[in-house]
């Protein structure tokens, strides 16, 4: 259930000290298979991180070798010292490895505006250390050196006909499209080419991490790394290779946003019966965005009209007097009026589901998404203190 799950893969999760807590902090992924096949995709932002500039460069080519990660520091804003400790970085585990700087993956999460000399040596040290600390046993380690404000380490797995792919994430707050806010590296035995792979990770980013939308926050360092080793020898048919990755994806955006800061209630905003698919994420979206009914999940109040008068500031089209509302099974408004009573619905239970059906079309898409709650505010309020 980790990064080195599919052959070829080895990984490992060091203590370099950018964290207070002293828990590990650097995390390393390399691929030693026959191919070196990478694609990835990274924030929307502009306001982008030093490592995502230089990894949007590594990538560029569709070949890189390895993937070092920090947590403890984003690395943005910071200057031109800033990227030249990210390029330091892949140098320093290019140099462990013997390989190119440019085929060094580089990713960075935690506080903006971290950069120093200290910062740097640590993030220095950390990498060398965890290049000396490789196995194929330390998907684990990694998975727990990159947690931020994560309570646990999220890890994957998905298997194909005589191949797998896996992978680890990291993410709890400043969960919205633009990739959620988070890290994730996953990794493949599959002989996949790196435009298969490009193709692939683009579509199952699309319908999985694009649509988990915690908070309406987006990150400046959101980065998702997809390796491919060759090593199993098997060449899937794109369509099962993209099944499998969307999958995988699936699965760790489902684990981020059970994990989200402070939440106490996960919601799934399901709409159907839409002109096409953007007007179903439009829609949902503004649901899943909608401070008054996250917090009215929060209190286990059922109150559908504010996702009616969410969905009412789309441009979606709908006529919002035949709009049908249920919550957990039981609906609440049909027909843009009251339906069932709104005591029958239970909110108690952590999991909510919420079904919009639009009746303007056959579209439909869903999002992900969390209540808003006082340990939410409290956790975002002192992030930096």
């Amino acid at each position: 259930m980790s990064v080195t799950a599919a052959q070829g893969f080895e990984a490992a999760g060091v203590t370099a000290g950018l964290k207070t807590s002293g828990t590990p902090d650097v995390a390393l992924v390399v691929n030693r298979g026959r191919s070196d096949a990478v694609a990835a995709v990274f924030t929307s932002n502009r306001s982008k991180a030093n490592p995502v500039i230089w990894s949007q460069q590594a990538v560029a080519d569709g070949h890189a070798r390895a993937v070092v990660l920090n947590s403890g520091g984003a690395n943005c804003f910071t200057g031109a010292f800033g990227f030249q400790t990210t390029h330091s970085t892949a140098e320093a585990v290019a140099e462990a490895l013997e390989l190119s700087a440019g085929d060094v993956v580089v990713c960075s999460t935690g506080l903006i505006g971290v950069g120093d000399q200290t910062f740097r040596d640590k993030v220095l040290a950390g990498s060398r250390a965890a290049a000396s600390a490789l196995t194929t046993d330390g998907g684990l380690d990694a998975a727990t050196a990159i947690m931020t404000t994560d309570t646990h380490p999220k890890q994957a797995v998905v298997e194909g006909a005589g191949w797998s792919v896996g992978g680890m994430a990291k993410g709890a707050g400043m969960l919205a499209p633009g990739l959620a806010t988070m890290l994730v590296v996953l990794t493949t035995d599959a002989d996949v080419p790196s435009a298969q792979l490009d193709a692939s990770l683009r579509e199952a980013t699309r319908v999985t991490f694009d649509r988990l939308d915690s908070d309406g926050c987006m990150s400046t360092n959101d980065t998702v790394v997809l390796l491919a080793s060759g090593e199993s020898g098997v060449v899937p048919s794109a369509e099962e290779f993209g099944r499998a990755v969307t999958a995988l994806c699936r699965d760790l955006a489902e684990q981020l946003q059970a994990d989200a800061e402070g939440a106490s209630h996960d919601i799934v905003i399901e709409v159907v019966g839409a002109v096409d698919e953007n007007d179903a994420v439009e829609v949902g979206r503004s649901i899943a965005r909608n401070n008054l009914f996250k917090a009215a999940v929060f209190g286990n109040d059922p109150n559908w009209g504010r996702v009616l008068a969410a969905i009412g500031t789309t441009s979606a089209a709908f006529d919002p007097y035949d709009v049908d509302v249920s919550m957990n099974g039981v609906r609440v408004c049909s027909q843009g009026a009251p339906d069932r009573p709104s005591d029958e619905v239970d909110l108690t239970a952590r999991r909510v589901h919420v079904l919009v059906d639009l009746k303007s079309g056959d579209a439909e898409a869903t999002i992900l998404t969390n209540d808003l709650t006082h340990d939410y505010v409290h956790e975002n309020s002192a992030y930096s203190s």
